[in-house]
């Protein structure tokens, strides 16, 4: 069995842990790792694993799993599309999926590659159980609770923000959808508190929200990759009403977010050209081995 080769580019906290996720694959081999420095230097683990800073020295890459911050995922997906390389990311900006969806469609289709977009636990695989939901009551309504937890995306913004040494983000869910947001910030040296918190707070990522910002001496006191998620959907099926259903995890956020890419990376070499998010890719397809013998244990 041919392998497919797979490159991650980037090497933060999801890299680690898709290049973990990758490694555990059956069907699946690491073809290299895509830096902007591509040093091992205190990275031990990368002792077996090719380091390049431009994707073209790995030879043949089936895919690349953009392990980036959302807002450069657009520019990458774009650059590895054009190479006739299939692209997966996790994409997490909500409002924003159906634009970059349409984008890269078109990339994809001309250069004969395919893109799985925003595909994390949410958006990615929470938005293929509030699919399945949906569909069991349609007459209803549904309510994601996240935390409490980190929230990478969000950490990362406030990371990019000036006057931000260090930062954390966490999530903690105020019940029926509505989230408040706590996020705790190292200042550099010279910054002024109240324009950080102003600039933090006026952020799409944040604007929405009801949000504390704390400025701390170090964030280690309050770190963790821990987060978690309640789906919750009530409606009617059929015409029998008061149908609940509920749906519970409590996970490693960026572990997650990594195994759910590599699946993904997998999933994405058996589309056509196109780009598609997780609801519109059959599940069995996210899955290694034998079509039959999925059938089979898990029908």
């Amino acid at each position: 069995m041919e392998k497919i080769r797979t490159a991650i580019v980037g090497y933060g906290n999801i890299g680690r842990y898709a290049l973990e996720a990758l490694r555990l694959a059956p069907d699946m081999e690491c073809a290299g790792l895509v830096r902007r420095d591509a040093s091992k230097n205190g990275f031990p683990e990368l002792a077996d694993i090719d380091v390049v800073s431009d994707i073209r020295e790995l030879g043949k890459v089936d895919v690349a799993i953009l392990a980036t911050p959302s807002r450069k995922v657009e520019e990458n997906a774009l650059k590895y599309l054009s190479m006739g390389i299939s692209t997966v990311d996790s994409f997490d900006i909500h409002s924003q999926i159906w634009e970059l969806r349409s984008t890269l469609d078109s990339a994809a289709r001309e250069h004969s590659a395919a893109s799985i977009i925003s595909a994390g636990w949410d958006p990615g695989s929470d938005s293929i159980v509030r699919a399945l939901l949906s569909g069991l009551a349609p007459d209803g309504q549904s309510y994601t609770n996240f935390g409490p937890g980190r929230s990478m995306g969000h950490t990362v913004v406030v990371k990019s923000k000036s006057g931000v040494k260090d930062a954390l983000s966490l999530t903690l869910p105020a019940g029926k959808g509505v989230h408040n947001r706590l996020v705790y910030v190292v200042l550099e040296d010279g910054a002024e508190y109240e324009q950080v918190r102003d600039a933090i707070c006026s952020d799409p990522y944040f604007s929405s929200d009801k949000t504390e910002v704390k400025a701390v001496e170090s964030i280690d006191p309050y770190n963790s990759m821990n987060h978690g998620v309640n789906i919750v959907r009530e409606g009617s099926s059929g015409i029998t009403a008061n149908q609940f259903f509920e749906f519970n995890m409590k996970i490693n956020n960026p572990a997650l977010t990594g195994q759910v890419l590599v699946m993904s990376a997998r999933a994405v070499t058996r589309q056509r050209p196109g780009c598609y998010t997780m609801i519109e890719v059959p599940v069995i397809d996210f899955l290694p081995g034998n079509r039959e013998t999925l059938i089979r244990s898990l029908v």
